[in-house]
Formats: C-alpha cells, sequence, structure tokens
C-alpha cells in the first residue's frame, strides 16, 4: 500500500551515498575493512564504552551475546513481553527458558518489583528493552541484578542516543545491544552491535560472528592459515554496510533533535484530543522518539477502529508491541494464558504507533491530527 505518511521514512544524504561509493570503488575489502572497526570506535565512544562488535543484525547481536555470556539450557533469562520478538526468543536460541516479567506505565519497560518476583535459582540474565527510544528504569533494574548477581543486557535497539541523567542508554549493563534496522534512528539497512567493557566479552564476540576463528590477521589478507577456537556463525557485517552507518553516525544527534522537535508539535496537537493520552517522559529522561506511540484509553476496540480510520485516510499507524507470551509458540510451548501479566496485557490494547521520522512536516502532523480527532468526535 501507498501511504500519504508512512510510519517512517529513512533519513538519508549524498555523504551516504558517497560513504558506501567509495568502498565500492575500491574494489577490495567489501566485507572485512577498515570501516567495520572505524564504525564500531565511532559507535563505542559516542556511549562511552570500551568495545563494541559489528554484526549482521540486532538479532544476532542478541544471539551471540548470549552465547559469549555463556547463558546455557537450564538457565532462565527475564524478558519483558511487550518486546519486539527477537528479545523473548534469544533465550531460546541458546537452549534457555525465557521467562516474562511484566511492565511499568510509566516507560512501558520491565517494572522493578515483577522482576523480583521473577528470580529463582535459576536465573542468570535480565534483557530489559528501552521502548521506543524511552530510557526504562535500568537503574534500579541494575540494583536488582547487582543484590542476586544477574548479568544485565540492555536491549537498545530502539534507543541510541537515549539518556538517563545525561548518561547515556546502552552504558549501564554488562554489555547491549544496538539495531540498525531501516526503521532506527540511524540505519544501515540491516546490521546490529553489541558493546561493553568487557574484554574477554568483546574477544568471545569477535570469534561467534566469524565462525569461531581466531582473527590475528585479516582472513581475506593474509596468506597465513588461521585457526578455529570456538564454534561460530557468519554474522559479519559488511564494510559497504558500516560505511553507511559511519556516515549516518554524524547525523546522529541532528536526527534525534528533528525527532524531538516533530514530538514536541505532535504532543502539543493530540494533548487536545480527548482519549488521546501522548508521549510524556520524566526530565531525567531523554526520550529520542525511535517510535512515537500513544495510549488511546478506551483500549483495544477503539484503538483498532482508530487505526482503521488513519488507514482510510493514508496514514498510517501500527501496534507495538502485542504481548510474545500470548503468541500461538509461546501458549503452546509454555502454556502461558491470559491475565499473567495483566499490566502489559492492559497496555498492549491500548497502544497505537503513529509517523515519526525526521522530516515528518507540520503539514502532515496536522493532516494526521486531523484524521484522530474526526474519528474521537464520531465515537
Amino acid at each position: 500500500m501507498s501511504w500519504k505518511i508512512p510510519l517512517f521514512k529513512i533519513y538519508w544524504d549524498e555523504e551516504d551515498v558517497e560513504a558506501v561509493t567509495r568502498v565500492i570503488k575500491s574494489g577490495m575489502n567489501w566485507s572485512i575493512g577498515d570501516e567495520i572497526e572505524q564504525f564500531e570506535r565511532t559507535v563505542a565512544e559516542y556511549l562511552g564504552r570500551k568495545y563494541a562488535v559489528t554484526f549482521n543484525s540486532g538479532t544476532s547481536a542478541l544471539h551471540a551475546t548470549l552465547l559469549a555470556f555463556r547463558v546455557r539450557p537450564k538457565d532462565e533469562v527475564i524478558v519483558p513481553s511487550f518486546t519486539f520478538i527477537a528479545t523473548a526468543n534469544s533465550p531460546l536460541f541458546v537452549g534457555a527458558r525465557p521467562v516474562f516479567a511484566d511492565i511499568e506505565e510509566e516507560t512501558y519497560g520491565l517494572d522493578p518489583c515483577s522482576i523480583n518476583e521473577k528470580i529463582t535459582k535459576k536465573s542468570k540474565m535480565l534483557i530489559p528493552i528501552h521502548y521506543g527510544g524511552l530510557p526504562c528504569q535500568i537503574e534500579a533494574i541494575k540494583e536488582i541484578a547487582e543484590d542476586h548477581n544477574l548479568i544485565v543486557i540492555e536491549d537498545s535497539a530502539e534507543a541510541l542516543g537515549a539518556t538517563i541523567n545525561n548518561k547515556k542508554v546502552g552504558s549501564f549493563g554488562d554489555a547491549a545491544i544496538l539495531s540498525f534496522c531501516q526503521n532506527k534512528i540511524i540505519t544501515t539497512g540491516e546490521g546490529g552491535m553489541v558493546v561493553t567493557d568487557l574484554p574477554e566479552i568483546c574477544e568471545r564476540l569477535k570469534q561467534i560472528r566469524s565462525h569461531g576463528r581466531l582473527e590475528t590477521e585479516p582472513y581475506f589478507t593474509t596468506a597465513k592459515a588461521l585457526d578455529y577456537v570456538n564454534l561460530g556463525y557468519n554474522w559479519r557485517m559488511s564494510s559497504i554496510t558500516a560505511s553507511l552507518g559511519i556516515s549516518q553516525m554524524k547525523k546522529l544527534d541532528h536526527m534525534i533533535e528533528m525527532r524531538r522537535g516533530k514530538a514536541r508539535y505532535l504532543t502539543t496537537k493530540l494533548s487536545k484530543i480527548h482519549g488521546i493520552k501522548p508521549p510524556s517522559p520524566e526530565e531525567s529522561c531523554s526520550h529520542i522518539y525511535q517510535m512515537y506511540t500513544v495510549a488511546v484509553e478506551d483500549g483495544r476496540n477503539t484503538r483498532d477502529g482508530l487505526k482503521s480510520h488513519l488507514a482510510a485516510k493514508g496514514v498510517m499507524s501500527k501496534v507495538y508491541f502485542d504481548p510474545v507470551h500470548l503468541t500461538r509458540f509461546c501458549k503452546e510451548r509454555f502454556g502461558y494464558k491470559e491475565g499473567e501479566l495483566p499490566v502489559t496485557e492492559r497496555l498492549a490494547k491500548k497502544v497505537l504507533t503513529l509517523p515519526m521520522y525526521p522530516a515528518l512536516s507540520e503539514k502532515e502532523i496536522d493532516y494526521a491530527c486531523q484524521t484522530i480527532s474526526e474519528f474521537t468526535k464520531e465515537l
């Protein structure tokens, strides 16, 4: 479908094109080039972390992180159900069990109280997400982890550039994963990264992403035989992709400010519409609005009706997220049923993500808000 106002648009410029073109025209090292390490250094420095390791997706970055921290079968990993399914599936990739905790209403992030209720002797790791660019209660979550000797992996796929008390999201946990899929703040089309301060984790991640190979020298430019010391996968990011990431990083803060400006204007408009609750982050948190999600107070039927009304007028909207624990897979595999995560289930019936991107115009925002207002007046 061709949308009058899509959910997102990629922000790019000629510098992005030139960066990719330079790598292509080099005729060499499209796979393992200098751009990989440069991109990793750029992001690590931005987040104030010691190490960064690129991957071909945020999902492979998650998978590799659990492998690097040696999460095993029979271990339990506490995750939200209100998330993209990769977060919840990542424990299953390594044979562990995902344990779903409930969320809190202010940030849609894991509720520290619910986490406490879910911890058992088998618990090994917590994976909180920063929903749509809004930081979760990561400081409280980290304290719980320290009390119980649990590993914290921040799923920061949607939150590169967000801060809590001026400290960047992605710098709190033992490690954090990032996604550069096309709808993220910066994008390389597909791509991911893990950041950490632990040298042994960094080394394991590099081996995992490249067949378990001990890369003492660049694989494609050395005649030496390199040893394979662990089981690994082909999860490398290409140099072409990394060059795009380097170029996009130069625009990151500018894109965030553009998003915040659009969000302020949109919030002002929506605040006047009855039954629509716009996001309202606390002053200590900087929301980067990777997604702009409202709560439709009357619940699922009204929310779904509004979604259909917007679609009929050419405005895309989407539900992020339906609860993972209520997917057919989880219900059949683990026996989950409705009522087990009451806050998650209640909020998931209200949320609706509206268009948000740096180039979103006030005219487009006015049209979207007018369309919403038309629907609410018809109720």
